[in-house]
């Protein structure tokens, strides 16, 4: 076992979902992946990650936001602040106009590409608007004079408002932002390396979806009338999923100065969000709201191992049924033939939490909550 401070987090779950549709295809048919001859459910890292984004921003306190309404939320904000909604939009329009070396294009209201940034930001930016607010009315009244009060669709604004500060706000960037990055080849400085990564989530067992035929009752049909309202078929599917996502501690903590207290303290949060925090879709339908039955923690001084492959041999169901006991002996099973081969020497900690009365002597010291795991695992990050 290393010693020294954890370069790498990387955390495991076994998720039983029972009939449910977390993340649909273009058809409305649960995603799937062909993996080890057999068909499973998939969900996407894409799907699970945001999911977990806005619980961690909501764990610390920190929105951020992915959005093309720059100039409708400056514009909202102004409007509050008792300006015109001409002159509110206008000045919105000079924001873009500054934004990047030629300036963002809005269409239809909306930029051309898609920000993220801190919600702070969108009232640093309305806040710089007034204070410049004397040349903004200026430019308005040279504008209007001019008949170009309202640019055409996609045309450039020459604006009267700092580049430089407009960008260093679009720049800006908050916890969660250093957490999962951003990109922004409009405006390179913006620049952030995700210091997470997130796996597509897959059930370790074969698992195709099923169609749901549903009806509908008319509330007010008429006595005789005994048909239904509404028909139609949807497709769900249920299984134990295995999930995995690393966290690069070394590029956390230098995108926060060399802050390990602060990268602690984002780890902790993203951890215990991806423990907890479920996709949304469908669940006004099927409540799928359940917790991993194991969590499996390691933190790593080497580099990050997934443990996917144990389950490329779909997973069968037990003696006396159940697939969520045999993938949990499976994963542990896995684990230990892995830590053979390349020894445990980059390993800091590593332990898990688990309904298994089983014995998971692979995986580490075992805990009895997953709050102990994470505390226990985050004190590697920052010992």
């Amino acid at each position: 076992m290393s010693t020294g401070p954890a370069l790498y987090v990387d955390i495991h779950a076994l998720h039983t979902v029972p009939y449910a549709n977390l993340n649909r295809d273009d058809l409305g048919t649960p995603k799937t992946v062909y993996y080890g001859g057999g068909i499973r459910t998939r969900v996407s890292s894409q799907c699970w990650k945001r999911a977990i984004r806005l619980a961690v921003e909501e764990r610390l306190g920190q929105p951020a936001a992915r959005t093309r309404r720059i100039a409708i939320e400056v514009a909202a904000r102004l409007r509050s602040a008792g300006w015109s909604a001409e002159s509110a939009q206008f000045a919105a329009e000079q924001v873009a106009a500054s934004a990047f070396a030629d300036g963002m294009t809005l269409e239809g209201g909306l930029s051309t590409v898609l920000l993220y940034l801190p919600m702070a930001a969108f009232d640093e930016l309305a806040a710089l608007c007034e204070e410049h607010r004397e040349a903004l009315a200026a430019a308005e009244s040279r504008a209007a004079d001019a008949g170009k009060a309202k640019p055409k669709k996609g045309k450039k604004v020459e604006s009267v408002l700092p580049r430089d500060r407009i960008n260093d706000i679009i720049s800006s960037r908050n916890g969660v932002i250093n957490l999962f990055g951003r990109m922004l080849a409009e405006l390179p400085s913006a620049k952030v390396d995700g210091a997470v990564q997130v796996a597509h989530a897959f059930t370790t067992h074969v698992a195709e979806p099923e169609v749901d035929f549903f009806t509908a009752v008319d509330d007010l049909n008429p006595a005789e009338e005994t048909g239904s309202g509404h028909m139609n078929g949807a497709e769900f599917s249920a299984g134990v999923f295995y999930r995995y996502a690393s966290v690069n501690v070394a590029d956390l903590v230098v995108g926060l100065g060399d802050d390990r207290g602060s990268a602690a303290e984002l780890v902790a949060a993203f951890l215990d969000s991806f423990i907890t925090a479920m996709p949304g879709a469908k669940k006004n339908s099927t409540a799928p709201f359940t917790v991993p039955d194991l969590v499996y923690v390691a933190a790593r001084t080497d580099r990050p191992v997934s443990l996917a492959a144990a389950f490329e041999a779909p997973v069968r169901s037990a003696v006396d049924g159940g697939i969520a006991l045999p993938s949990r002996l499976r994963l542990s099973e896995y684990a230990g033939a892995i830590y053979r081969l390349i020894g445990d020497d980059g390993l800091a900690y590593h332990g898990h939490a688990s309904t298994s009365e089983k014995s998971l002597d692979n995986l580490g010291a075992r805990t009895r909550s997953y709050r102990e795991l994470v505390a226990t695992a985050v004190g590697h990050v920052a010992p």
